[in-house]
């Protein structure tokens, strides 16, 4: 049983999964020199910033820097000067631009949204422009083809604008080669039907900073048509960028604590760098998926943060988890067909829903609890008010918040009664630090396990081959 505490008050909670549960001490210290190799792999990697045989889509080397992202001003991947430029950027956007379409997908666009979802909640957009500070509407396109999407988007800016002389509509457009099918053709729609309903409209890029022959088409766009421009760093892949200015730009539009987060990710960063697995809590957490994986056939991961807001912190893990590790061959060229198959969920809503399964279903899941202490906003069942009804009275007095942790509690209890792992990342409250915090953690963690499993998780060669077919497909519509 083991449960690491940070200084922070974030606790990683694995004491349902590390134990009489699941992985055992014995198998751990088996398994200690792996864990030793995968340590001392990560430092190399911090030290050199390269990864093990890692190239890019295009079979060149390529640098694996996500881990400097906390540090600003190290190495120049996050700067003070352009931390300042980006929140001075999005002051200027407060009362002078009404709504701002975020294009992106997968990474470009699931670690902004996480950022948007825990600072402003789910009715940002209704509140009136005094509540939100100046702060413009945020809408999120690009990260699908859906033409009906669209046209609702659409449809509500056309009806806004009919309400208020010079309504304004900033595009940012999140592409790392700006050749990305479903945000480019989502911007060049709205742009194209903006401009024809005579609503102002302005472009953001945010790219590849490569310049001269390694330019990228959204970078020359940016440059031709003198764009503001803000960069996905070289070595950064898109599942990472959250803390770069990919994710950072859309939580500075909003009035999130940039600053705060990067922090709460460099002393992430700084509590795991130790090989002792009682001590560094993304190394244990590797260690602890992978031999669930290995030896006790845990194929399948429930991600269930006890929060609505942090839906969207699920949907970002999926995609870091299943882009990363599920891999075909391992770094050898041996076919391993290695991963698991990641699931979004989320408390207690699922426990409604999917914790039947989880409960009396095939022993092949282990389940990732997110909790928070403390709630900013919190709401008191009434006292009293139905005590004389069998079933009610036990909500009288009782805070939400306290029904949403005990109700996790329960959860991992009932698992826990028959053997079934699960572990719970605890957050004193939700800010921009303990997300900070929590979303590095799992990053690192899949570095860590890409190590113990010796696949690259940092490239991703099966997103690839559909990309080839689909383009294939699209030029072949051309010439009917």
């Amino acid at each position: 049983m083991i449960q690491i505490s940070l200084a922070s008050g974030f606790v990683f909670d694995a004491a349902n999964v590390y134990g009489k549960i699941c992985v055992t001490a014995e198998e751990m210290a088996v398994f200690s020199p792996q864990l030793r190799q995968a340590h001392a792999a990560i430092c190399a990697m911090r030290e050199s910033g390269e990864a093990k045989v890692h190239v890019s889509k295009d079979g060149a080397p390529e640098k694996v820097l996500f881990y400097r992202l906390p540090y600003v001003g190290d190495r120049g991947l996050n700067t003070p000067e352009r931390l300042a430029y980006m929140e001075a950027f999005a002051e200027k956007a407060r009362g002078r631009v009404d709504a701002v379409i975020l294009y992106g997908v997968g990474g470009s666009y699931l670690g902004g949204k996480v950022l948007f979802d825990a600072h402003c909640g789910t009715l940002w957009n209704l509140l009136p422009e005094a509540e939100r500070h100046g702060r413009p509407k945020i809408f999120f396109a690009g990260n699908n083809a859906d033409p009906r999407s669209l046209s609702e988007l659409l449809r509500f800016f056309r009806a806004e604008a009919a309400q208020k002389d010079e309504y304004r509509v900033m595009h940012v457009v999140i592409s790392k080669s700006g050749t990305t099918i479903e945000p480019m053709a989502g911007y060049i729609i709205m742009e194209a039907e903006l401009q024809r309903s005579a609503i102002a409209t302005e472009t953001v890029a945010v790219t590849s900073p490569a310049g001269g022959a390694d330019e990228t088409l959204l970078h020359r766009l940016a440059r031709e048509s003198n764009w503001p421009v803000f960069f996905i760093p070289d070595g950064v892949g898109g599942r990472f960028s959250v803390f770069s200015e990919a994710g950072l730009l859309t939580g500075a539009l909003t009035g999130f604590s940039l600053r705060s987060f990067l922090d709460g990710a460099r002393a992430m960063d700084k509590a795991c760098r130790s090989d002792d697995i009682t001590e560094n809590p993304a190394l244990l957490n590797g260690a602890l998926k992978y031999l669930a994986a290995k030896n006790h056939g845990r194929s399948i991961e429930v991600f269930m943060p006890y929060a609505d807001c942090l839906k969207s912190l699920s949907e970002w893990y999926v995609q870091l988890l299943a882009e990363s590790l599920g891999k075909r061959l391992d770094r050898n060229g041996q076919v391993v067909n290695y991963g698991r198959t990641p699931v979004v969920a989320v408390g207690t809503t699922d426990m409604h829903a999917q914790t039947q399964e989880h409960q009396e279903g095939p022993q092949d899941k282990i389940i990732q609890f997110v909790s928070l202490g403390d709630w900013q906003d919190d709401l008191i069942i009434v006292p009293e008010t139905y005590n004389r009804h069998a079933g009610l009275d036990m909500l009288s007095g009782v805070p939400l918040s306290r029904i949403m942790s005990e109700a996790c509690r329960a959860n991992a209890a009932a698992l826990a009664e028959d053997n079934r792992p699960s572990a719970n990342y605890i957050l004193p409250e939700l800010n921009a630090f303990h997300l900070g915090e929590l979303m590095y953690l799992l990053c690192l963690s899949v570095a860590y396990e890409g190590e113990l499993a010796d696949v690259d998780a940092f490239d991703q060669p099966g997103v690839e081959i559909y990309k080839r077919h689909l383009r294939a497909s699209l030029k072949a519509l051309q010439t009917r």
